[in-house]
């Protein structure tokens, strides 16, 4: 098979696997509360190596105290500290906080901009932040979020041979239509909590299992993957 032929089918793959979670996952919002795309901007810079549900705790007194781009651009940084101080890395995450509202506030006219490459000047923002605030705060995409579950499930199922996000990002942008990238990211994410695991992936109970190559080598019965494993060759 050529590579042309190669790509197509892999489109098509990944293309099923989107109609399949979209069918069981028919409504997936983002999994952070917020209101406003500065909200939202706000949640997922804290999002990093901090989960949603601890997010999630910790915004309403944020917000509350801060509600939009101006204040926190005004904000006294340990105050930031100690209310996001459970996230991790409180530190730098409250500088990037009060430093991204405050370009916001000066370059951007108090609005989160709708552009990627503006987005990407602001402190703490890379991709993976700004296409989340595009896809879900404005519904733009222009390119698909990369999180640990897009990573991981994205290689299990052999659409990417690449752990660096900017390359697994390339790799999915060229298999999937441009409106479906964020839909894609979202339904991994909520695939990989729920059945896709990290330590167990339920592979038996898992509507892709005929997609995926890892997979099938997880439901392999145990006497076929042995012979099927004894002829490899031998690690050092």
């Amino acid at each position: 098979m050529n590579l042309t032929r190669k790509l197509a089918a892999k489109q098509q793959r990944a293309i099923e696997i989107l109609v399949r979670l979209k069918r069981l996952y028919p409504e997936a919002p983002c999994t952070l509360n917020y209101e406003t795309p500065v909200q939202l901007l706000v949640a997922t810079i804290l999002s990093a190596q901090c989960t949603d549900e601890r997010v999630n705790l910790v915004t309403p007194a944020l917000f509350s105290r801060f509600r939009d781009a101006a204040a926190f651009a005004k904000a006294d940084v340990e105050e930031v500290e100690t209310l996001i101080r459970s996230t991790g890395f409180y530190r730098n995450k409250a500088k990037n906080l009060i430093g991204a509202c405050r370009m916001i506030m000066a370059e951007f006219g108090g609005e989160v901009p709708k552009r990627m490459e503006e987005l990407l000047k602001l402190p703490g923002v890379a991709r993976k932040t700004a296409n989340v605030v595009l896809g879900h705060a404005y519904d733009i995409h222009e390119g698909v979020t990369v999180d640990t579950h897009v990573r991981r499930l994205s290689f299990l199922l052999g659409l990417t041979e690449y752990t660096d996000p900017i390359r697994i990002e390339r790799d999915l942008m060229r298999l999937l239509p441009q409106p479906e990238w964020e839909n894609w990211s979202i339904r991994l994410v909520y695939h990989g909590r729920a059945i896709c695991k990290a330590r167990k992936p339920e592979c038996y109970a898992c509507v892709l299992a005929d997609l995926c190559p890892s997979a099938v080598l997880e439901l392999m019965p145990a006497e076929v993957s042995v012979k099927s494993t004894a002829s490899l060759p031998a690690t050092q």
